[in-house]
């Protein structure tokens, strides 16, 4: 044993002190290696729509409804089961239903207490059976750890369960803490029946809610998160940098959500609001229309959110052009258009053709050098800068994506990540110049990801810092971006030109390659994977049900999981998001119809309908010995064995 190990081994021996503890611990260990390894949810593109993803999260993606099948079969009524499952999704609002209903009949609220809370232990036992005592106890509310920890244990010392059971509830109704133990054991469900979430990308932009999606996941026990483009333009926008900060501001705007950073976030728009109306005030910014109208809103506004769409836009399309100009590497010049075109005319020459603008109203651009902000743009952008730089709220937001994010991740045999590996035609793997090096395949994720990390973490360093910021704009919209995967982002095209061969987005070759076993074969051993036990699993592309698309691709070895939750692509997929299960049993695929409200959920028992596909059946129950935890716990016992030994030969005593 070298002086390494020796050294690693005493403070091993810091926490198992003792033969007994090492030996207990290994014990203990093996243990959990035979247990069903736990349940993992796959989401992917939530775009901010808060109520349908955070209903799915509730619900287990239908889970919760199985588990309350499993326990009651035919014993109960659907409508009971419907009624129990609303009370766990939504405990505090189903609590105060029925105690508006029934409050004035206190026998009937006696009884129902009594009965609820007898079902709610039954349902928290069938969805607690994978966990080990000492893991359900760290899940267990700290108020009533100790009472569901005797409940949910079984305890064969008590002959009479029912009346053990009846006094604790008759002493929890007594003293008046019900309604806490309902809410806290419908939590407990909720957390119980996913033991751990993967967010798939894109978080952020197009619904109403991703500030409210971001706390949630905050609060999740355990979540990881790959990062998609969406989420990649909010994090370089929170590290300061003003092409990012355009962007999102510019989709926030197209999408009727400018709420989201004035009231999410706190960040002050009116700066924006009064530029606008001083440089557009008598134009009708037409091309800039705003998404998502509301019925409420009145034309003045949504008429100024067009203004300060089309301010923001052509801010953004200068900033852009900035940095396009001083990182030729990037080799982007094709999308700077400003300089194309003829002001005079209003036509604009792109690929040796003119074409004629929809909009030629540009009072901010100077002809002789267009990509100039002028004097008001750039203290508009300082201000700007400086309101996303303070705002606590975001920065704890984004720094929790980079605390539990990343570009991909491999786990449990599948291989996760936003968009896709850019390909060339023949399948290879593009090489991508970034700096002075190329990269491609795994590379080419890592080294995106580590200038993403310095451009938000290391201000110090001047050049990789300001490097880094404009690795994330790459990342967002350049064609070699393993996130967005597409030849280019056709903003310009979409605001100022009718030609539609112009609009359009050529897909990467992945998306045509990805049928190929071979191609795929390849990007799993690429990453480590082992092909014949393997998946990848990713989303980015709307998967259009309507048109026959399916979410199973190659055989089933790669999942696209993009199924709509964002409202504004339910038109195109015909469903409103898909959930993906990974648990003992196999991989399931659940497809989502849109939610329509909680008070439907809470009021009427309705709940939006899930349809599942089984993807793959594991012929055996997979166990957490054959899982990424299972690995690093069999480490462990060969390291308390190593210990064990230690303790034999004399060579570390104990410490009794």
């Amino acid at each position: 044993m070298n002086n390494l190990e020796l050294k690693y081994l005493k403070s091993l021996a810091v926490n198992y002190p003792t033969i007994a503890a090492a030996s207990t611990e290994i014990i203990n260990l093996h243990a959990i290696l035979q247990l069903p390894k736990g349940t993992e949810h796959f989401i992917s593109d939530v775009h901010g729509e808060h109520e349908q993803v955070l209903h799915t999260l509730r619900t287990g993606s239908g889970a919760i409804k199985g588990k309350i099948d499993d326990v009651f079969g035919n014993t109960i009524s659907s409508r009971d089961k419907k009624r129990l499952a609303a009370l766990i999704y939504y405990p505090e609002a189903k609590l105060k239903d029925v105690l508006e209903e029934y409050q004035d009949d206190e026998e009937f609220m006696l009884d129902w207490y009594k009965l609820t809370l007898n079902r709610l232990i039954m349902v928290t036992k069938e969805c607690a059976e994978k966990y080990t005592r000492s893991k359900l106890r760290k899940c267990l509310p700290p108020d009533f750890s100790y009472i569901l920890e005797e409940m949910l244990s079984e305890n064969n010392k008590v002959q009479a369960k029912e009346a053990y059971y009846n006094e604790i509830f008759d002493t929890i109704i007594r003293i008046n803490r019900a309604d806490a133990f309902i809410i806290a054991l419908g939590n407990l469900i909720q957390r119980l029946v996913v033991d751990h979430l993967h967010v798939i990308g894109d978080i952020f932009d197009r619904g109403p809610g991703a500030h409210i999606i971001m706390d949630h996941l905050m609060a999740h026990h355990n979540v990881d998160i790959q990062w998609g483009n969406h989420d990649i333009v909010w994090m370089g926008a929170a590290s300061g940098h003003e092409a990012c900060i355009a962007n999102v501001i510019r989709l926030s705007a197209r999408y009727n959500n400018l709420a989201v950073l004035e009231e999410g976030y706190g960040i002050n728009l009116i700066p924006l609001a009064r530029f606008a109306l001083d440089t557009y005030g008598d134009d009708p910014c037409t091309c800039f229309d705003v998404h998502a109208k509301e019925e409420e809103q009145e034309k003045e506004e949504i008429e100024l959110n067009m203004k300060m769409h089309k301010a923001i836009s052509i801010i953004q399309f200068k900033l852009e052009g900035q940095l396009i100009n001083r990182r030729p590497e990037f080799n982007m010049d094709k999308r700077n258009l400003l300089d194309k075109i003829n002001y005079e005319t209003g036509m604009i020459t792109i690929g040796g053709k003119e074409y004629q603008l929809k909009d030629s109203n540009f009072p901010t651009i100077d002809s002789k050098d267009p990509y100039k902000l002028s004097e008001e743009e750039e203290s508009l952008m300082r201000r700007l800068r400086k309101a996303f730089l303070n705002c606590e709220k975001l920065q704890n937001h984004i720094r929790f994506l980079f605390a539990h994010g990343s570009l991909y991740l491999c786990y449990n045999s599948n291989l996760l990540y936003h968009g896709c590996v850019p390909l060339n035609e023949d399948g290879s793997f593009r090489k991508v110049k970034i700096g002075k090096y190329t990269y491609s395949g795994k590379a080419l994720y890592d080294v995106l990801e580590y200038f993403a990390r310095k451009g938000y973490y290391e201000p110090e360093n001047e050049n990789e810092y300001h490097y880094g910021q404009d690795i994330m704009w790459y990342i967002w919209s350049n064609e070699n971006s393993p996130v967005y995967g597409k030849e280019k982002m056709a903003t310009f095209e979409r605001y100022f030109l009718d030609d539609k061969q112009l609009q359009q987005e050529k897909k990467d070759y992945y998306y045509q390659l990805i049928e190929n076993e071979s191609v795929v074969n390849h990007i799993l051993e690429e990453f480590g994977m082992d092909p014949e036990h393997s998946h990848i699993i990713n989303g980015h592309m709307p998967v259009e049900l309507k048109k026959g698309e399916s979410p199973i691709r190659c055989g089933g070895k790669v999942l696209i999981i993009d199924g709509g939750f964002s409202k504004a692509y339910q038109s195109k997929t015909g469903i409103a998001g898909y959930t993906l299960i990974f648990n003992s049993r196999g991989l399931t695929l659940v497809s989502h119809e849109p939610f329509t409200s909680m008070e439907d959920v809470v009021k009427r028992g309705v709940d939006i309908h899930s349809s599942t596909q089984v993807v793959h059946r594991s012929a055996n129950k997979v166990l957490v010995s054959r899982t990424d935890i299972g690995k690093t716990l069999l480490e462990k016992i060969s390291d308390l064995e190593s210990l064990l030994k230690a303790y034999h030969s004399g060579i570390i005593q104990e410490k009794i």
